[in-house]
This record gives C-alpha cells, sequence and structure tokens, in this order.
C-alpha cells in the first residue's frame, strides 16, 4: 500500500483552485479547516492528492464527521 501512494498523482494549491474554480488562498483555507488533506513538501509547501480533490469535487469525498464513524 506504500507504494500505491508513493505513485499517486499530488496537485498544487493552484491546480486544485482551478478545477474548483476559486483562489489558491481559499484551497489553502479548506486545508486548515480540515476539509480536504494536504502533504507538505520539504521546503514546506502543500500538495494534494489527486484521487481525494476529484473525490470532492464529484461530492462523494466523506465528509469530516463521517471520516470519524
Amino acid at each position: 500500500m506504500a507504494t500505491n501512494l508513493q505513485h499517486e498523482a499530488l496537485l498544487t494549491p493552484a491546480e486544485v483552485a482551478n478545477m474548483f474554480r476559486v483562489d489558491p488562498k481559499t484551497v489553502t483555507r479548506w486545508a486548515k479547516a480540515g476539509k480536504l488533506a494536504s502533504i507538505r513538501t520539504l521546503g514546506g509547501h502543500r500538495r494534494y492528492r489527486e484521487t481525494e480533490v476529484r473525490a470532492l469535487l464529484n461530492g462523494t469525498a466523506p465528509r469530516p464527521a463521517d471520516a470519524d464513524a
């Protein structure tokens, strides 16, 4: 399973923002609010898993309350 995560596509805040048609700062706020998980690069930049972003875009991502159950 770890090898699967190594090959998963990661998106920049600008790419995610383009998909949702919002400002990149909005994507950062979503990550801080826990609506979207982010990964930090060694340089401290945020990256987002493409599968999670697409699930959120399609409305199939679990809500934060659902994820705890």
